[in-house]
């Protein structure tokens, strides 16, 4: 589904902070955020009511200002430009859909659609009319194209405010719970829609909080009480809470191994749970004569040191970096990991189908090498 279009990343955050100050105190709603999205990604951002993701939304189309940080989208910028130059800078760069869609009730589909083109002299005057025609026809929208908002369903309103949002061909697309108020069929449409753009390079960031919908997208990015949760730890762990997933983020330790060097040897003190952020790992075991054999080999978003930490505590075969690409890892110690399956009995229960498994490839590869002694 990913279209990476550049390396120069369409989307990037640099420690981003949001306060906001009343009479009941201050609330820091976003600490510190830092987030780097590529060009051609189809983002979701989830996170319970509360959580700051619809904030976060908004210092990415600067609607909203932050405390401090900087974000950069397409290399500018944006908050350091007046809120003038800001607006038709947006304009030409963002299509944001709203969730309660925002079209103007006195306008046809077709004269919402031309809003932007007018706001920042885009295409001719006399072209206008036909590509808005072109927009909504793309979103199936064509013989309501000069029909009220208020004539038409709200999945067609959301419908022709996506056609809004792609007016002037912007780069990026921000969407805040595009499908919170429609029916699964209609919620389809649009998810199909956005995939479409994102296949034509378009990159998009959708807030939601159907978890559903992620399944859909090519990466998911949680935020939960102002902070990020590390997105390899939200993978290999689906069933912990957000607050569960943010400590285990807080309680995190990266590992960097050149390719083919060696992380684990068998019978080694094994003293945290790793989980693989980027390259590849293989697992190996060797006999009495030298010779290997490789058990399996473990890719992104997958763990291995649950076996030793819930065990003897001793690596029980030959873990090491794959010899084509550096491996980059995240571990949480022993204590924290136990404290895991303690307090989620779905998450313990799936480790130990893990286990299980990789236990039985463990004793075939060891039947292999002794000619099949057990």
């Amino acid at each position: 589904m990913t279209n990476l279009a550049s390396s120069i990343p369409a989307i990037e955050m640099q420690k981003i902070q949001k306060v906001f100050k009343n009479a009941a105190g201050t609330f820091h709603v976003l600490k510190g955020l830092d987030l780097s999205l590529a060009q051609g990604e189809f983002v979701a951002i989830v996170g319970k009511s509360g959580s700051g993701k619809s904030t976060l939304l908004n210092m990415i189309t600067g609607i909203d200002h932050p405390t401090g940080g900087n974000v950069i989208v397409n290399g500018v910028n944006v908050h350091t430009m007046n809120e003038s130059k800001r607006s038709l800078w947006r304009g030409n760069n963002l299509g944001i859909v709203f969730q309660f869609f925002q079209l103007l009730p006195m306008l046809t589909l077709q004269e919402n659609v031309m809003l932007p083109m007018d706001f920042v002299n885009k295409y001719d005057f006399d072209e206008r009319p036909k590509r808005a025609l072109e927009l909504l026809a793309m979103v199936g929208l064509e013989k309501q194209a000069y029909k009220l908002p208020t004539t038409v369903s709200t999945g067609q309103q959301q419908c022709a405010a996506i056609a809004r949002a792609l007016a002037t061909d912007p780069p990026v697309i921000a969407a805040d719970e595009p499908t919170g108020n429609l029916d699964t069929k209609s919620s389809d449409v649009i998810i199909s829609l956005f995939d479409h753009l994102v296949k034509s390079g378009k990159t998009i960031v959708m807030v939601t909080h159907d978890p559903s919908l992620t399944e859909r997208t090519s990466r998911t990015v949680v935020i939960s009480d102002g902070e990020l949760i590390n997105e390899t730890v939200a993978k290999c762990f689906v069933n912990l809470s957000h607050h569960q997933l943010l400590d285990l983020t807080h309680n995190l330790e990266r590992f960097n191994f050149s390719p083919g060097s060696s992380i684990l040897t068998q019978d080694q003190s094994v003293d945290y749970l790793y989980m693989i952020v980027s390259g590849e790992v293989e697992i190996s075991l060797r006999n009495l004569k030298g010779k290997r054999l490789t058990i399996t080999s473990l890719k992104p978003d997958q763990f291995f040191g649950e076996i030793e930490l819930t065990g003897s505590g001793r690596s029980l075969a030959n873990v090491s970096a794959s010899t084509e690409t550096p491996v980059c890892l995240v571990g949480i110690k022993r204590e924290k990991f136990l404290e895991i399956l303690k307090n989620s009995h779905i998450t313990e229960d799936a480790i130990q189908n893990v286990v299980r498994l990789r236990l039985e490839e463990n004793r075939s590869a060891r039947q292999k090498l002794t000619g099949g002694k057990p």
